[in-house]
């Protein structure tokens, strides 16, 4: 079981935020591309639409938000390439559109403006060619690490962030150095690793987690709302007991094995580390809490693949993992190593492919709605 972990967090709000996120999905519409392999992603999303339909519905007071100016502005931070950030964001539009309904009801719609954050290396060309011919509302894509602000003081009334949080912004050093009691020797994860690893990696998830919330404190009007969907895991659950977990050894042992065969050095294994951390639910609201800029209106576990009724179609969920992660692998090894690695897991996972079924349970999807004070 995981032990209770301390962190020592930033409170300024002027406190310079990392920039230097490691993670790249794969752009462009190619075969491997992200925006032709992340319906996975999608259906997750999709499941918990109505649930914030709910909320919105209850706790967004949507006509003084709009009062000041006649338009609303919502963003989504992390959005990656493909429709589904412009599907999620179009739900999402419809929401608050029928919420103003529902308050002024004789009242003439106020303008929508969508906005589209992620990385400078971003492929935005891409996307923005998903974007439908006939749209009623208009659109801007904003590059920048969502860890620091991005957008104007006080112009945004809802902000979303679907499966991107988890991406830390950077690696903690001492997992490389062999003197720390946190050195990730022969891992790549904190799966199965020392609790010293685990800590490293949620202290790190903390600190990321009270940039993000300060950024977006000064960018959310008061009154406004959060939405975050992404991967979490019950208080306590070792990682090794998930998917991704099983996923995340068994690629450390495929590239421990291509050491063997002299595909790579195993310094190249020891430097590489997968900046990926599943918060759960009461680290999270602590994190909310001590930033203290937010309330937590709503926060609980899902499953993330209720869709999921027999087999894992393992080629398939590789090509959904490979155009998600392939640009973090890329900078530490080569492309013949890539496609070793890959090529190689999907036999090495169809092998326990019973057990990653077992897996997929309820709780490992954290659903949460964040309001500005």
């Amino acid at each position: 079981m995981a032990a209770l972990v301390s962190y020592s967090v930033a409170k300024k709000n002027n406190d310079k935020a990392p920039v230097n996120s490691p993670t790249q999905v794969i752009g462009g519409h190619g075969n491997n591309s992200y925006s032709n392999n992340s319906s996975y992603q999608r259906l997750a999303a999709n499941f918990v639409t109505n649930k914030i339909e709910d909320t919105i519905m209850m706790k967004l007071d949507v006509e003084s938000l709009s009062s000041a100016s006649n338009i609303i502005r919502l963003a989504d931070f992390g959005c990656g390439v493909g429709s589904n950030t412009i599907n999620a964001m179009q739900d999402l539009l419809e929401i608050v559109k029928k919420k103003y309904m529902s308050q002024r009801p004789t009242s003439q719609v106020p303008e929508f403006q969508l906005i589209f954050n992620d990385q400078f290396t971003n492929d935005f060309n891409s996307l923005f060619t998903c974007l439908p011919q006939e749209k009623e509302y208009f659109v801007a894509g904003v590059p920048g690490s969502f860890h620091e602000q991005v957008l104007p003081k006080s112009s945004l009334h809802l902000g979303h962030c679907s499966y991107s949080l988890h991406w830390l912004s950077k690696l903690p050093t001492e997992l490389e150095d062999e003197h720390s009691p946190a050195w990730n020797k022969g891992r790549i994860h904190y799966t199965s690793a020392p609790q010293e690893v685990l800590n490293a990696y949620a202290t790190r998830f903390a600190e990321d987690l009270n940039y993000f919330l300060n950024a977006r404190a000064q960018e959310i009007v008061s009154g406004g709302m959060m939405v975050i969907i992404g991967s979490s895991i019950p208080d306590g659950m070792p990682y090794s007991q998930v998917a991704n977990g099983l996923m995340y050894n068994c690629m450390g042992s495929i590239l421990m094995d291509m050491v063997k065969t002299g595909s790579i050095s195993e310094a190249d294994v020891d430097a590489f580390n997968l900046p990926i951390y599943a918060c759960p639910p009461g680290e999270f609201t602590e994190g909310v809490e001590r930033n203290g800029m937010f309330t937590v209106e709503v926060i609980e576990l899902m499953n993330p693949a209720p869709w999921l009724k027999g087999p894992i179609d393992i080629p398939v969920f590789v090509k959904h993992v490979r155009a998600a992660m392939e640009g973090m692998f890329s900078k530490h090894f080569s492309r013949e190593a890539i496609d070793e690695l890959f090529n190689q897991l999907v036999p090495k996972l169809s092998e326990i492919s019973g057990q990653m079924e077992s897996c997929y349970r309820d709780g490992l999807q954290l659903f949460a709605i964040l309001k500005r004070k």
